[in-house]
Formats: structure tokens, C-alpha cells, sequence
């Protein structure tokens, strides 16, 4: 009985095996890996201000490729790229020196990694220092 059970057994095995061997050459073989399509480049518009009176001045700047009429497009990409912790609000309660940096006042808005982005920056203490330093080359371009 146990050699009839494993005749029968062995060949029915055999065609399932052979069939799961089977497929079409025109299938993937695993996930499909397409390439990431860029949609958009990084856009941004800048506004500086010397101060609260000043009249601002105003740049755009695209990354990815660089572009836009910002004066140090490279750098001021590179700045973003380097410390994009920087774009977020800061934390409200945060202890900071109470260092006056000065009355300059800078606003980023557009597209950065995909997301909409507004951003405002000044000077007035040294947490806001630390974070306009970390984009320097975005606000004061040399």
C-alpha cells in the first residue's frame, strides 16, 4: 500500500514542479525596477531684507538643476542640501542666547524635496542666528 500511495504520488509531484518551471520569457522575473522620473526641479524664491524699512531682494533659485537668477546658485543649493533641518520651524520654548544678530529678515517659499515650502528667518537671537548661518549662502550670496 505504501509503494502504490508513493507511485502515485511521485509523478503528480513531477508535473507540478515542471509547471511551476513554466512561465513566459516576456513576464519580469521580479519587481519591476523603474527609474525615478524628476518631475520638477527645486524651485525657491528669495526674499532678503536689510531690515524691516528696507525694500527686499528678491532671487530665484532652482536646484536639481541649478538655475534661477539667485548670484550663487551652487553654493546656495549646496546650503540646502547640507542642512535641510534648517527649513523647519523651529521648536516653540527652545532656550537661546539672547544674541542680537541684527535686523535682516529672509523668506523662502516654493518647492523643496517635493513639498511646498515657506520659511521665514531673522537674526534676533542665537537660535535664529545658528539657523540663518546654516543657509548663509542662500541669503548673502559672495
Amino acid at each position: 500500500m505504501r509503494y502504490r500511495t508513493l507511485a502515485l504520488t511521485t509523478p503528480g509531484l513531477a508535473l507540478i514542479l515542471s509547471l511551476a518551471a513554466c512561465g513566459s520569457d516576456d513576464a519580469p522575473a521580479g519587481p519591476s525596477k523603474v527609474a525615478p522620473t524628476h518631475t520638477s526641479p527645486e524651485t525657491l524664491t528669495v526674499q532678503v531684507k536689510a531690515d524691516k524699512d528696507a525694500a527686499p531682494t528678491t532671487w530665484t533659485l532652482t536646484c536639481d538643476p541649478v538655475g534661477g537668477d539667485h548670484p550663487a546658485g551652487q553654493k546656495a543649493c549646496a546650503a540646502l542640501k547640507a542642512a535641510p533641518e534648517a527649513l523647519k520651524t523651529p521648536p516653540t520654548g527652545q532656550m537661546c542666547t539672547t544674541i542680537y544678530g541684527g535686523p535682516e529678515t529672509a523668506t523662502l517659499t516654493g518647492t523643496w524635496q517635493g513639498a511646498p515650502i515657506k520659511a521665514d528667518f531673522k537674526r534676533t537671537d542665537g537660535c535664529a542666528m545658528t539657523r540663518w548661518d546654516k543657509l548663509a549662502p542662500v541669503f548673502t550670496p559672495r
